[in-house]
């Protein structure tokens, strides 16, 4: 779901993407969708046309796709269903897409850049996205696990535990980066009838101050935690079972990371993938969820604070 701009369905052809309100030029889409197209990757809804007027950019046009579904129904429905197949194909099409945006083209001549000291703003931005989240969950809202254990005091007592696993990013060696999709989570992938199609790039709404150039471990571990987030809306809204869940989460998790980085080795490029990243960049992503959920969706708490107290009992 979309929850910041609006889309228009013209004659079961095109998707016009109406920016709500226009967006400030440069706007990452338009450029990484011309690469994208460049360099083949065709899992994605034909890009058309960008309407720009005064420096911003009004519309995006794309192609319509006959009974695309987002994942936060299909995905929900696999979790509930206990099925993880789908998750290889997910592997395979997220190192489908680091491939191509690692291919140079004419729009981006030089995509790979390597980061010789990276760990200190690394752990910077996480650092403050756990304060952040500290400071935004306070003693109210929803309560999970023992009686009277609120979300905010269960954050500030394990804040150390959750330090610890954000450290490793001080320590952050070279390592490549590209231009990510920035926001790579089920809710981004549609499932139609001709497959699977990875949509929105337009960057991360909720993050304003990164280079768009990062690991793309940012986008796996956003997307292997939204497979975990999958897991507890089944919870939630599906009646699933929970520990029935939670195993499915970590195989589903666990098949999509050995797709991706076998894709990945076919494509020529396992080196691109620091796999040091992937642990704290999922403990941040959860910080930024909680951060989302508080600024935007108060009723989406219940998904990180799940995932966090399955990781941190």
């Amino acid at each position: 779901m979309d929850q910041t701009n609006h889309s228009v369905v013209v004659g079961e052809s095109v998707v016009v993407k109406w920016f709500t309100p226009p967006a400030p030029l440069p706007q990452p889409a338009p450029d990484v969708l011309a690469h994208l197209a460049e360099t083949g990757f065709t899992a994605t809804a034909t890009p058309y046309a960008a309407l720009c007027r005064e420096g911003r950019l009004l519309a995006l046009v794309t192609a319509y796709l006959p009974g695309a579904v987002d994942g936060w129904q299909w995905c929900v429905e696999e979790a509930a269903a206990g099925r993880t197949a789908f998750a290889a194909d997910l592997g395979a099409l997220a190192a489908d897409l680091h491939a191509a945006l690692a291919t140079p083209s004419a729009t981006f001549p030089d995509p790979v850049r390597r980061a010789h000291d990276l760990g200190r703003d690394l752990a910077a931005r996480a650092e403050k996205a756990l304060r952040e989240a500290l400071a935004l969950t306070g003693d109210t809202g929803d309560t999970a696990g023992d009686a009277g254990d609120t979300d905010g005091r269960w954050l500030r007592e394990r804040a150390d535990a959750l330090r610890a696993g954000l450290a490793p990013l001080a320590s952050t060696g070279p390592t490549p980066l590209v231009r990510v999709h920035g926001d790579l989570h089920v809710g981004q992938i549609l499932r139609w009838r001709e497959g699977y199609a990875v949509i929105d790039f337009d960057g991360n709404p909720t993050v304003t101050e990164a280079d768009v150039h990062q690991p793309v471990a940012r986008d796996l571990a956003q997307l292997t935690t939204s497979l975990e987030h999958a897991g507890q809306v089944a919870v939630r809204r599906r009646g699933a079972d929970p520990s029935a869940t939670g195993r499915w989460a970590a195989e589903a998790v666990a098949v999509l990371g050995e797709a991706y980085l076998t894709r990945l080795a076919e494509h020529g490029h396992a080196g691109l993938l620091d796999r040091s990243l992937l642990h704290p960049f999922e403990i941040e992503q959860e910080c930024r969820e909680l951060i989302y959920a508080a600024r935007h969706l108060p009723r989406w708490r219940y998904a990180p604070m799940g995932v966090l107290r399955s990781r941190y009992p």
